[in-house]
C-alpha cells in the first residue's frame, strides 16, 4: 500500500536519524570556532550600520543589503560610494571586482566539497565569506580527511551570518546617536580578524609565498591605482600566478 513505508525507505529514515546527532554535534563544533571572530564582527558590523545611514540608507534598508550580499568588503565599498541618487551601475561594478576574490575561494574549497552534491553545496556557497572559509579549511586540513564537515562549516557560517546581520542592523539604528563610531577604533576589528585567521592557517613560508605576493602586488596597485578597488583582482591574479608556478611538480611516468 502507498501509505505504509517499505523496508529500504525506513531504513533511510533511520539511518537519516542515527546520523542527526553527529550533525548538531559539528554545526555545535563549527559554532565555538567562529565565537573569536565572532566577537570581532561586532564592532565592524556596527561601523558599516552607522556608515550606511550617515550615507542616506534606512534603517531597514542595512541589514536587508548585508543579509542578500553577505561580503562586508563589497558592502563598505558600496556605501563609500554611496550617492543620491545612487550611481547603481559603478557600485554593482566594483561590487563585483571586490567580491572576485570568491571565485578563487570557492575554487579553492571545491575539492572538498566533492562529497556534497552539488545543489547542497551552491546553497552552502552563499554564506561563504572570508572568515567561515577560511576556518572551513582550516579544519579539514588540521583533521587530514580531504573533506570539509559541512554541518561545520554551516554552523561557523550561521553564527557569523546572524552576527553580521543584526549588528549591522543595530549600527543603523544606533549610528545617529553615537555618531563617528571610527573614533572609538572599532575598524581596527577588521585588521585583527584576519590576522587570527591568517595564524591559523599558517603553514610555513614557502606555503605563504602565494599570499605575500598577493599582498605585496595588491599594495603597489593600490598606491599607483588608489580609486577604485582594482588592487583586489590584481592581488588575487598575482596570488594565483605564484601559487601556480610555485607548485611541485608531479613526477612524469
Amino acid at each position: 500500500m502507498s501509505g505504509v513505508p517499505n523496508s529500504s525507505t525506513g531504513e533511510a529514515i533511520s539511518q537519516s536519524a542515527a546520523a542527526m546527532p553527529g550533525r548538531l554535534q559539528e554545526a555545535r563544533r563549527g559554532l565555538r570556532a567562529s565565537l573569536p571572530v565572532l566577537l570581532g564582527f561586532i564592532p565592524f558590523a556596527l561601523v558599516l550600520g552607522a556608515q550606511a545611514v550617515q550615507k542616506g540608507l534606512g534603517i531597514w534598508e542595512v541589514p536587508l543589503m548585508t543579509g542578500l550580499n553577505f561580503a562586508g568588503g563589497s558592502e563598505f565599498t558600496a556605501v563609500r560610494l554611496w550617492t543620491s541618487p545612487p550611481q547603481l551601475l559603478l557600485i554593482a561594478a566594483m561590487s563585483l571586482l571586490v567580491n572576485s576574490r570568491h571565485l578563487l575561494m570557492s575554487a579553492a574549497l571545491a575539492p572538498y566539497l566533492r562529497h556534497v552534491p552539488r545543489r547542497r553545496a551552491l546553497a552552502a556557497l552563499f554564506f561563504m565569506c572570508d572568515e567561515s572559509w577560511a576556518l572551513a579549511l582550516a579544519d579539514a586540513q588540521r583533521r587530514g580527511i580531504g573533506r570539509v564537515s559541512l554541518p561545520y562549516y554551516l554552523g561557523a557560517s550561521a553564527g557569523l551570518y546572524l552576527t553580521w546581520v543584526v549588528f549591522t542592523g543595530l549600527g543603523a539604528a544606533l549610528g545617529p546617536v553615537i555618531g563617528d563610531v571610527e573614533k572609538f577604533g572599532f575598524d581596527m576589528a577588521f585588521t585583527a580578524v584576519f590576522l587570527v585567521l591568517l595564524r591559523g592557517m599558517w603553514r610555513g613560508m614557502r606555503a605563504s609565498l602565494p599570499w605575500l605576493v598577493s599582498l605585496g602586488v595588491a599594495a603597489l596597485t593600490y598606491r599607483l591605482m588608489p580609486q577604485g578597488a582594482w588592487y583586489v583582482a590584481a592581488g588575487a591574479v598575482a596570488g594565483l600566478a605564484s601559487a601556480a608556478l610555485t607548485a611541485p611538480r608531479e613526477p612524469q611516468p
